[in-house]
């Protein structure tokens, strides 16, 4: 097989001032005074993540993955993980930024504390050259949220200052640890116990599927205290150091690390309770309920690493593209590479101002200002975007490999790693079959169908009259009628149904979106919008003209 060549293709410089999406997104979010920050601190990570860190993300997925050090030169059983050097510092360099932190205490040049708009742009500029180790981060945000939400002063005066370091303490990076071998995703069967030992307990059992193992100071872990009754409602959330103050194992060994097909940055691993020292944390009879409010702000982290792949993907591919000749003109003169590129670009501009649109909105639930309706709408938005941006993660960089031939196949280039690492987002925290039953819980418990049609229909009625406006409002009534009839149906089938829901309700939300953008910013979002819209919601006859063929020059 001849490979087809082309000139070397140069990365970006700076994902960030490359980026005038996100741009807009923190200047029309923030406050003049922290866009002002979030800008010049943005200008920095982002030229660090497009350079140094994406050299060390090639170096740990082909050389430098983390490996198990189970035992000593004497024989016992250690259980650390060896990480690179440039690991290291990427996690140094990156937590420093207060993408956990600042959460949840003062930015200092401020002096209030930031939110997670500002730490999922950092972590969408991260995931574009490591979303493995995007997964770290993510666990630590799970795990400062649940000690703030939910543990006790002496718990969280224990650990929090740990885990929301930047650079005044020594970090604690954390790990939220579910699964067990016989439950995977029922929860509910999980048997790791929790034993009484005086005011705290001691955790015996296992966890079979188990990130960031060795390299986590405390790990959040949901387990049975004697007694208690069967199923999710049984389950208690406890902390868990990883290690004793004298430096030993708090009672726990890793059995083996998994031998990943991507995000080989995360150590993700087996590891086994005898006796390990835990906190409880909150209510014990709300275990499983504090651990669900973590997962969907992971959830969030996940459709956030799925953008930056998405970003990275396009811009290989279209930087390919322009470079390379073939049978006498560059790819980017085809009409059919056109309309490939134009289409992607349009979906992802959209699908980011979408993602950045429910952001806002939770963190005006995490503020606690939201009300119960935007609570579940919330709820819904966050499964349905989780779901669509995996999926488009996958088919973005299945794009970026096509685009560049037999070379996107080849290791030399961030295309097949880019795939690897895409593959799993649409498994962690929720597979399209467990999100598909988020739905058929939202819709029968709350309702969350009607006051998904109210809001959009309320959004749409918002911008100017047009035929884009009409479109979308067909769309809407189409899908209104689908869902109406979903909730009308018995569980059993709803659930066969519901994934394909799913995504008409997630092209609806983000088809206004488009509109309001449109609307809002004008040009290329103008032509952008029409793309969308053109491509997911209008038929089309053979041979009529194709807006992401009319548009490449001004979007791409």
């Amino acid at each position: 097989m001849v490979l087809q060549q082309a000139s070397e293709v140069k990365k970006p410089l700076n994902f960030y001032e490359e980026d005038k999406t996100l741009q807009t997104i923190l200047k029309e979010s923030l406050s003049p005074e922290f866009y002002l920050y979030a800008h010049k601190e943005l200008t920095k990570f982002g030229s660090l993540v497009a350079n140094e860190i994406d050299e060390r993300a090639k170096y740990t997925d082909r050389d430098g993955q983390p490996r198990l050090q189970k035992f000593n030169k004497y024989g016992d059983d250690v259980s650390e993980i060896w990480v690179n050097e440039g690991y290291k510092k990427t996690v140094k360099e990156t937590y420093r930024t207060g993408i956990v932190g600042y959460v949840h205490k003062e930015i200092p040049e401020l002096g209030h504390k930031g939110n997670y708009l500002y730490s999922f742009a950092q972590g969408y500029l991260l995931s574009q050259a490591e979303p493995g180790f995007y997964c770290p981060v993510t666990l630590t945000q799970a795990t400062a949220y649940l000690l703030e939400h939910y543990a006790s002063d002496d718990v969280k005066d224990m650990f929090s200052p740990h885990v929301c370091a930047t650079v005044d303490t020594e970090l604690f990076e954390g790990a939220t640890f579910l699964t067990e071998r016989q439950g995977g995703s029922d929860v509910g069967a999980n048997i790791v116990k929790a034993v009484a030992d005086g005011e705290q307990y001691r955790l015996y059992g296992e966890k079979y599927f188990a990130s960031n193992v060795g390299m986590c100071g405390v790990a959040m872990v949901l387990a049975r205290m004697e007694g208690a009754v069967e199923g999710s409602r049984g389950l208690s959330l406890f902390a868990v150091p990883w290690r004793q103050e004298d430096g030993s194992l708090n009672g726990i060994q890793i059995r083996r690390l998994k031998d990943k097909l991507g995000v080989r940055a995360v150590p993700s691993g087996e590891v086994e309770f005898d006796g390990a020292l835990a906190y409880l944390i909150g209510d014990s009879t709300k275990g499983f309920y504090y651990m669900m409010e973590a997962l969907n702000l992971s959830r969030i982290c996940n459709a956030v690493a799925s953008l930056g792949i998405m970003r990275r993907a396009l811009n290989e591919a279209t930087t390919y593209a322009d470079r390379r000749n073939a049978f006498g003109k560059k790819l980017t003169e085809f009409p059919m590479v056109q309309e490939t590129l134009s289409t992607m670009k349009a979906k992802l501009e959209v699908e980011m101002a979408t993602t950045f649109d429910m952001i806002k909105l939770y963190d005006k639930v995490t503020s606690g200002n939201a009300t119960n309706d935007e609570i579940v709408l919330n709820r819904l938005k966050i499964a349905l975007l989780k779901k669509e941006t995996a999926e488009q993660a996958i088919h973005f960089s299945h794009e970026a490999i096509e685009m560049h031939g037999g070379n996107g196949y080849i290791e030399d280039f961030v295309t097949p790693r880019l795939l690897r690492d895409a593959q799993v987002l649409t498994v962690w925290e929720g597979t399209a079959n467990i999100l598909g039953m988020e739905l058929v819980r939202l819709v029968n418990k709350f309702d969350a169908h009607t006051l998904f049609i109210e809001e959009m229909k309320e959004r749409i009625n918002g911008v100017p009259d047009s035929n884009w406006k009409e479109n979308m409002s067909s769309a809407l009534k189409k899908v209104t009628s689908d869902l109406e009839s979903f909730a009308s149906l018995e569980p059993e089938l709803q659930t066969i149904e519901a994934k394909k829901l799913m995504r008409d309700m997630t092209l609806t939300y983000e088809g206004v979106v488009a509109l309001e953008w449109a609307n809002q910013q004008g040009g290329r979002y103008e032509k952008m919008m029409e793309i969308f819209i053109e491509t997911n919601w209008i038929e089309r006859a053979i041979g009529d003209e194709k807006k992401s063929v009319k548009y490449f020059e001004q979007i791409i």
